[in-house]
């Protein structure tokens, strides 16, 4: 009992974890099903040929390849202009501050739906022909939020004496941003990049009202597919891309540990 009760905290966050993992170690034991019918919701015999031929259903690599190309570019671009209003912000007082902040937290605290309606509305206005242009929009600006709020955070935290030790050292503006300010950023800067890839790549209300009727990403797909029978296809896509996040998750705490212990 002693032991328990001075790890209680430790057991209680393993429990949750665990809590949390659940569903994908569910979806990962799907994948290797072979189900009698077209849904597959009841184990039926143990199979591998889903993941030997993840592609074999047509059009659904088409839409992941379509996902992660959004994904990406959607993340670059949040990144770059959510770490300059992060600066900016955290920095710089100027007129129109207080309603800037307050801005940037409106994405993040009004219903999914109805940002998706009203981009949707403002591109029907505009004239814009929806397709992979206006997803991209939409989510840039579905993903700046939350860029800026994590380099914000990080950027308020920040000693401001080691660029001023920098500038002693007659280090120039642009050699302190590279040299000092940039990296003591990168990790708000890299958790701001990996939550915008993470939100544009799930994502299926934003992408729904600001489609083409020939633009399809992966939660589209599924969407659909699931009217007729999700394929085990989408439980190996589903697991990739769980081990894929684990593994860049794990490479940086690695990265981090080595350039701690050079340190």
């Amino acid at each position: 009992m002693g032991w328990i009760r001075r790890n209680l905290v430790v057991l209680a966050g393993l429990l949750a974890l665990g809590y949390l993992l659940l569903p994908n170690l569910v979806v990962l034991a799907y994948s290797f099903n072979d189900p009698a019918g077209r849904y597959n919701y009841e184990w039926n015999e143990f199979s591998t040929d889903a993941w030997r031929d993840p592609c074999g259903i047509a059009d659904m690599c088409t839409s992941v390849g379509l996902s992660l190309r959004i994904a990406v570019m959607a993340t670059i671009a949040a990144t770059v202009l959510g770490t300059l209003a992060a600066f900016a912000l955290a920095r710089h007082r100027f007129r129109g501050r207080g309603a800037a902040n307050g801005l940037i937290f409106l994405p993040m605290a009004m219903p999914e739906v109805v940002m998706a309606a009203s981009v949707g509305t403002l591109f029907l206005n505009m004239r814009i022909e929806f397709g992979v242009t206006t997803i991209l929009i939409a989510h840039i600006m579905f993903c700046l939020s939350f860029v800026v709020v994590a380099v914000k955070a990080r950027v308020a935290s920040m000693d401001p004496r080691l660029e001023e030790a920098a500038r002693d050292l007659y280090a120039g503006p642009l050699q302190t941003f590279w040299r000092v300010t940039l990296p003591l950023a990168a990790p708000g800067i890299a958790a701001g990049a990996m939550l915008s890839f993470a939100l544009s790549l799930d994502d299926f209300v934003i992408t729904q009202f600001n489609s083409g009727p020939s633009t399809v990403t992966f939660p589209m797909f599924v969407w659909g597919a699931s009217q007729r029978g999700i394929p085990v296809q989408v439980n190996v896509i589903g697991s990739a891309m769980f081990f894929l996040a684990v593994a860049l998750v794990l490479g940086g705490q690695l990265i981090g540990g080595r350039r701690k212990a050079r340190a």
